[in-house]
């Protein structure tokens, strides 16, 4: 009969404690616990927040971009919520540096959408204007097709899809697909809403989550090039929370109902599960990353949205490993 030795060529671990970074396939005996256990790969159910470097300015209701350890914060109101600002800020994982300006201040984005090199900044207070950034500046091309805010956004710089939020009247179903240069309009939602949020790949492939209708919304709906579809719903309804990750695996962060949330729940490509909660309840932040390594920054602790706005970033992240404890069946 084969043994475990002459299958990896070592043998079984005895250990007083748990290994404290095994590797995934490690196996070993816990004279302690007197149970044999191993390394699993870790999951977003073992996930949780930390504490990042602080924004240099807080505030709320600004677009994000970009990875946890390559983010993008771009305009939103001043910490006195008195006017939009433009104000851009680059992080690397635990400092943030302001960079280039928005060309046109604005809160409340219509579409946001990218990475730290090559973003997408478009709508917001009540304009059409469209923004994309290269790494170093950002520059106007061709406006939305109808002004759009408050809006579910996913995608690339160059390949985006924008839903509901306020277009025309103040919860709507309005649609507009970004290629790069252009914007058409886009199959209407099926849900008007606004406060709404979103993650997803590109033009072609995303979901929209949350919102008011006006009350607060759990429904979530899937893109997939051409309609919406309802899909399941958030375990709690909110309105203004974050988006974080891909069509098929992706975070919804904080948010309100009625009070400000801290709650975080995972998407698998068909339902959400909750997991860790933020360590400060928050809406109406900046966000990026994917579903196991994203972050949040800014935003506002008030459940009317208005200020305190904080300048707080927490980070998401999942462990590499998992330790699991052998039984026999």
């Amino acid at each position: 009969m084969a043994t475990y030795k002459s299958i990896n060529g070592f043998g079984i671990q005895y250990l007083a404690s748990d290994p404290a970074n095994p590797n995934v396939g490690q196996v070993w005996f816990n004279s302690t616990s007197k149970a044999l256990k191993g390394a699993s790969a870790g999951t977003i159910a073992g996930a949780t927040w930390s504490s990042g470097g602080n924004l240099n300015t807080g505030r709320g209701s600004t677009g994000g971009a970009g990875l946890q350890t390559s983010g993008l914060i771009f305009g939103g109101y001043n910490p006195n919520a008195t006017a939009a600002v433009a104000i851009t800020e680059a992080y690397n994982g635990s400092s943030w540096t302001e960079v280039a300006d928005l060309n046109t201040a604005r809160n409340n984005f219509g579409a946001q959408a990218g990475t730290q090199t090559a973003a997408l900044a478009a709508g917001g207070s009540g304009t059409t204007n469209t923004e994309t950034w290269n790494g170093s500046a950002w520059t106007e091309v061709n406006e939305m097709s109808a002004a759009q805010q408050l809006s579910g956004s996913f995608g690339t710089s160059t390949s985006a899809l924008t839903g509901g939020g306020i277009s025309g009247s103040p919860r709507s179903t309005v649609s507009q697909s970004w290629n790069g240069s252009n914007w058409t309009s886009g199959t209407a939602t099926n849900t008007a809403r606004n406060a709404i949020a979103g993650f997803g790949n590109s033009n072609t492939s995303g979901l929209i989550f949350g919102g008011s209708e006006p009350a607060k919304s759990a429904k979530t709906e899937l893109w997939n090039g051409s309609s919406w579809t309802e899909v399941n719903d958030l375990n709690t309804a909110r309105d203004y929370p974050n988006g974080a990750g891909l069509t098929t695996s992706g975070l919804a962060i904080g948010g309100r109902n009625p009070g400000v949330l801290a709650i975080t729940e995972s998407w698998n490509g068909t339902s959400w599960t909750e997991v860790a909660d933020m360590a400060t309840a928050r809406l109406d932040a900046g966000s990026g990353g994917i579903a196991t390594a994203a972050f949040i920054a800014g935003g506002s602790t008030n459940p009317g949205t208005g200020p305190p706005f904080i300048n707080a970033t927490e980070e998401f992240t999942a462990p590499d490993t998992a330790t699991v404890t052998f039984t026999v069946s």
